[in-house]
């Protein structure tokens, strides 16, 4: 399968069985698209009122030497390529409180309940076996990644260092390394409290959502307050103790601010470097829902962004914005690439009360409730089924050009959506193709430079 488009104004291809990025002039875009739907017809002829017939001659040759090379038109069918069975669990997310200090409108967690029988804070004790468990479902993996969430988690500060300082212990006699991290919304955040962050967690993730008054409409405080003024100087003042390393500030943009590139820049502007402004995702009936009519627009800020993103970082005025990072040169192996995330197999949720799900996002959900982290008990029926929901199970996926990058979506979002964890959802498809292909077009023009536009992520053995 072989991907055409325009963004960023390159033209570009993607073979997607080989994984090389093309850069192309006007008439080797034009030969390849005019091969893709008449692969037998005399090019040439077809082309002829827009170009010579020896330029068209002279990219088809082009053409013809990339494929003999394996770059393009590679075959895709990887069938018997199949994803492990259910596998070891790697990664870990501790609600350490469904509770939160703020309101926030678009909170798919009901302000931290997450649908459940009212507000908790997650017992020191509880999270303690949750290390355990995890410990013991880890198989021969060395590296665990356990993420404090919530709700507010810095709500449950006493248990989050009772619990990291458990985990410290156990590393000595179990062989194994956690990685922490922390969600914060920051209203919470001191000195102290910051230093601990810093000293113990591998990441922090940060929530602001852009300029103070789109911030301040969707992030209120319990009060109604907004809450960007409350945030905004100790969401700097952590940072500049990470020394710009290993956090993100991560928002989310609305109906009420689709001019997001604006939120993007704002927040670079204020000196952060690690930013991620992801589209809410809701019912269409919510007022502040991006709705299918809205997607051209948001397509265009895409757009507009990415030639932002470009230009400043060639100024000099450097920063990464998640959803336009893409690895070329390395990346996951094929077989992590067709099971994405690894909710519900390698990845589950914890909450207060020690229950397990297949990720924050199922927490509460009917019938998706996996076990309990205190009795030992763990649905493997489960896990081999969210494990066996790879890419090349799901229908929706087999024609799509992308789907080695988006590894089939979020299962939360198939499943909130269609009622079925294998059908993805489809704005959000939507939404990954359009900014896959901005993030595909950046690199090829920030490659230039370097030599051809191509190159081809590491192959499975």
């Amino acid at each position: 399968m072989i991907h055409l488009f325009e963004a960023l104004g390159k033209k570009m291809a993607l073979d997607v069985g080989s994984g090389a990025v093309l850069s192309l002039d006007d008439v080797a875009y034009d030969a390849l698209q005019a091969l893709q739907t008449h692969p037998n017809a005399d090019i040439a002829a077809l082309l002829e009122e827009r170009y010579a017939r020896g330029d068209v001659a002279e990219a088809l040759e082009e053409l013809e030497e990339l494929k003999r090379a394996g770059w393009l038109g590679t075959p895709d069918d990887y069938s018997d390529v199949q994803p492990a069975d259910a596998g070891v669990v790697k990664a870990m997310c501790l609600h350490a409180a469904h509770d939160c200090n703020l309101r926030c409108r678009y909170c798919f967690a009901d302000a931290g309940e997450y649908h459940l029988p009212g507000r908790a804070l997650m017992p020191a004790q509880t999270g303690m076996k949750a290390l355990d468990w995890l410990v013991a479902h880890s198989g021969n993996r060395r590296n665990l990644e356990v993420d404090f969430f919530g709700g507010e988690p810095l709500m449950n500060i006493a248990a989050i260092r009772s619990i990291v300082a458990y985990g410290r212990e156990l590393e000595k006699t179990s062989g194994k390394v956690f990685k922490f991290t922390t969600t914060t919304n920051a209203v919470a955040l001191d000195e102290e409290t910051m230093d601990f962050l810093n000293r113990e967690m591998d990441n922090v993730v940060l929530s602001v959502d852009g300029r103070p008054e789109v911030h301040d409409r969707m992030r209120p405080t319990a009060n109604g307050r907004g809450s960007y003024g409350l945030i905004i100087d100790k969401a700097k003042r952590m940072v500049e103790k990470r020394g710009q390393q290993r956090y993100y500030l991560r928002g989310t943009f609305t109906r009420y601010n689709l001019d997001f590139a604006n939120d993007v820049l704002h927040l670079a502007d204020l000196g952060f470097e690690q930013l991620s402004i992801e589209p809410v995702v809701t019912e269409e009936s919510r007022d502040y829902a991006i709705r299918p009519g809205d997607l051209p627009r948001v397509f265009e800020e895409y757009e507009r962004l990415g030639r932002a993103y470009i230009q400043r970082r060639r100024d000099g005025k450097w920063f990464n914005f998640f959803h336009f990072m893409v690895d070329l040169d390395g990346g996951p192996c094929l077989r992590k690439r067709l099971t994405g995330c690894g909710a519900g197999n390698e990845y589950v949720a914890v909450t207060p009360d020690g229950d397990i799900y297949p990720c924050h996002q199922f927490v509460g959900r009917p019938g998706m409730r996996m076990g309990s982290v205190l009795d030992g008990s763990f649905d493997a029926a489960m896990q081999r089924r969210f494990a066996q929901n790879h890419v090349l199970s799901k229908e929706k996926c087999a024609d799509c050009w992308a789907r080695f990058f988006c590894s089939g979506g979020c299962q939360a979002n198939a499943h909130a959506f269609n009622g079925d964890i294998s059908k993805p959802y489809d704005m959000e498809c939507q939404l990954e193709r359009k900014r896959l292909e901005c993030a595909l077009a950046i690199w090829a023009i920030e490659h230039e430079a370097a030599g051809p536009n191509c190159e081809r992520p590491p192959q499975e053995d």
